[in-house]
């Protein structure tokens, strides 16, 4: 037999079975389509940033970049009514600080719910899931609102930080993986070994929930970083979060459109910076995990 028979020779039915995972013209058509649909409104919203108002009253509206971004964007910084730097800083401060506590609490939970063994756990797991069925935030803004008054927190960002530390989905999400992720043997083995139960979280748990920690910050810090009902009630227009900075561009005698779409721009592109450098890294190490489980 030759080498280009031996080629063209069937490869069999695991061949046939991997051809069936293959995407077809069809499917990458609409990947596309679907790309081009939602990577659309950010490239308009970015081209708009750097155009001008007269620019952007324009029929057909300008599809390529313009050249005033520098302009806008330090007229965006010196504008008196919006403080959009102090609220890009808030917005920084409290994301970050929400982000580290609720991976780490949920960590800690989903570690006890899923490996260890304690009275009233399934009990405590079930009420934790309640509440993520009730809009607590909504539910809760004035009894919120009354212990941010008498804390005396009120206009001050720790009143944004401190609801938000602690979260059932986040929880519930870290339990679920822990217990996929880790398996007992290799907890039992640790405990043979003479580990403790911290030690077993600090170096046997937490290696292999990563991904999941990566994901759940992620998704946290974006949360946060949108957040707008409770900062508008609780914090005062002169120490704002980016999102009410944002809300504030609107002036009576008229909307400044480019103003507009240069602040949220600019609020995005946090969020657009974090998926560029790490998108890759949070999907492949939970696809790692997943294998691994």
């Amino acid at each position: 037999m030759t080498a280009i028979q031996a080629r063209r020779r069937p490869r069999g039915p695991a061949s046939a079975a991997n051809r069936i995972w293959d995407a077809g013209p069809l499917t990458k058509v609409v990947l596309a389509f679907a790309l081009v649909l939602s990577a659309f409104p950010i490239y308009y919203m970015f081209i708009m940033a750097t155009r001008t108002n007269d620019e952007v009253l324009e029929t057909p509206p300008p599809l390529l970049p313009g050249g005033n971004l520098g302009e806008n964007v330090q007229r965006l910084l010196e504008n008196e009514n919006a403080y959009f730097g102090t609220g890009l800083i808030n917005s920084i401060i409290i994301s970050t600080t929400v982000t580290v506590s609720v991976v780490l609490i949920s960590t800690l939970a989903g570690f006890a719910f899923a490996k260890l063994k304690f009275k009233g756990g399934k009990l405590l797991l079930g009420s934790i899931l309640l509440t993520m069925m009730v809009p607590l935030q909504q539910m809760g803004i004035v009894p919120l609102y009354e212990m941010m008054v008498t804390l005396g927190w009120t206009g001050q960002i720790q009143a944004v930080i401190l609801p938000f530390l602690v979260n059932g989905f986040g929880v519930f999400m870290m339990t679920q993986y822990t217990s996929q992720a880790v398996p007992d043997e290799l907890i039992e083995a640790a405990r043979v070994d003479g580990a403790s139960t911290m030690r077993i979280y600090a170096n046997v748990v937490l290696p292999a929930v990563r991904p999941g920690m990566a994901v759940l910050a992620l998704l946290t810090f974006m949360q946060n970083w949108n957040e707008f009902l409770w900062p508008s009630i609780v914090l005062n227009p002169e120490n704002p979060v980016v999102q009410t900075s944002i809300s504030m561009l609107n002036q009576a005698r008229g909307t400044d459109y480019v103003m507009l779409f240069t602040g949220t721009a600019v609020s995005v592109l946090p969020l657009v910076i974090v998926f560029i450098a790490f998108g890759r890294q949070i999907v492949g190490g939970l696809m790692e995990g997943a294998v691994k489980a």
